[in-house]
C-alpha cells in the first residue's frame, strides 16, 4: 500500500450489485415472506431475476417483502402456498408459470420452529414435520421443477441447509437429522442431474438473528457470538449473496457442493 492511501473498508453486503446477472430468470424462494428467505428473494432480484415470494402464512408479511422488492425495482408476485404439500406445490408452480414464466432457479429455503428438546421429550410426529420441511419440500419441489428445467437444460436447485448438521448440535435432534437428510438428498440429486445442466447446492448458515429470533434469549446469543472467528454477526444478505452466486451462470460448473456462510465456525 502506498503512502498516503488508505485501506477499503468492505463492501455494505446490502448494497445492490450486478457481479451476476439473473436477467431473464425466474427464481422461487420459499418461505420468503420474512428473515433469510427475504433477503434471498432481494438479492436475486437484484441480480435481474423475477421473483416468487412464496408463504404459507402470513399474507401482510408477505405484502410488505413484495412492496420492499418492487420498491427497489425488482419484477415480483406473492404466492401463498405449503410447501410440504404436493397438491399445494403442483399449484403454486402453476401460478408462477402463469404470472412470471417458467421457474429456472428454487431456493428451498422455508422452515418450521425449531425447538431444542432432549430425545425423551420429541415425539415422531414432530420428526416426521422436520422431514416434510426439509426433504419432502425438495422432493416435491424438483419433481415439479424438473420437467422444465430438463427442456430448457438449465435449472438451479439451492437447499438451505444448517451449520447444525456438520457441527453435530444437541439437544437438537430432529432439526439436525432432517438437515442430514436434505443433504444427502441434494448431494445424490447434484450426480442425477447434472448431465441435464442442472445443478444442485447447498447455503449452510450460521446463526444469523432475524425476526423469528427476537425473544431468544441474550445469553445464547453472547455464547454463540463469541464462538464465530469473524468476531460479529452475519447478515441476512451474506446468505442472499452467497445463493445468488449459485443461482448464476458463473457457477454452472459447481454443483453438489455446501457453502457454509457463519464466518468460519465450521471449515470442512
Amino acid at each position: 500500500m502506498s503512502e498516503g492511501s488508505t485501506r477499503s473498508s468492505p463492501a455494505d453486503p446490502a448494497t445492490p450489485r450486478r457481479c451476476f446477472s439473473l436477467a431473464s430468470r425466474v427464481a422461487l424462494v420459499t418461505g420468503s415472506s420474512t428473515g433469510l428467505g427475504r433477503a434471498t428473494a432481494k438479492c436475486l432480484g437484484l441480480a435481474g431475476a423475477s421473483v416468487a415470494i412464496n408463504y404459507a402464512h402470513s399474507k401482510g408479511r408477505a405484502e410488505e417483502a413484495l412492496s420492499d422488492l418492487r420498491a427497489a425495482g425488482i419484477r415480483a408476485e406473492i404466492f401463498p402456498a405449503d410447501v410440504t404439500s404436493e397438491t399445494d406445490v403442483d399449484s403454486l408452480f402453476t401460478a408462477i408459470e402463469k404470472s412470471l414464466g417458467p421457474v429456472d432457479i428454487v431456493v428451498a429455503n422455508a422452515t418450521p420452529a425449531q425447538p431444542q428438546k432432549i430425545i425423551e421429550e420429541y415425539d415422531w410426529d414432530f420428526y416426521q414435520q422436520m422431514l416434510d420441511f426439509f426433504v419432502k419440500s425438495p422432493y416435491h419441489l424438483a419433481r415439479r421443477a424438473l420437467p422444465g428445467m430438463k427442456q430448457r437444460c438449465y435449472g438451479r436447485l439451492i437447499n438451505i441447509t444448517s451449520e447444525v448438521f456438520h457441527l453435530g448440535v444437541s439437544p437438537f435432534s430432529a432439526y439436525v437429522a432432517a438437515k442430514g437428510g436434505q443433504t444427502g438428498w441434494s448431494r445424490s440429486m447434484a450426480h442425477e442431474l447434472a448431465p441435464h445442466g442442472i445443478t444442485v447446492n447447498m447455503i449452510s448458515p450460521g446463526w444469523i438473528p432475524v425476526e423469528r429470533h427476537e425473544n431468544d434469549p441474550q445469553s445464547d446469543k453472547d455464547n454463540y457470538l463469541a464462538s464465530i472467528p469473524a468476531a460479529r454477526w452475519g447478515k441476512p444478505e451474506e446468505v442472499g449473496w452467497a445463493v445468488t452466486y449459485l443461482a448464476s451462470d458463473e457457477a454452472s460448473f459447481v454443483t453438489g457442493q455446501t457453502i457454509a456462510v457463519n464466518g468460519g465456525k465450521t471449515v470442512w
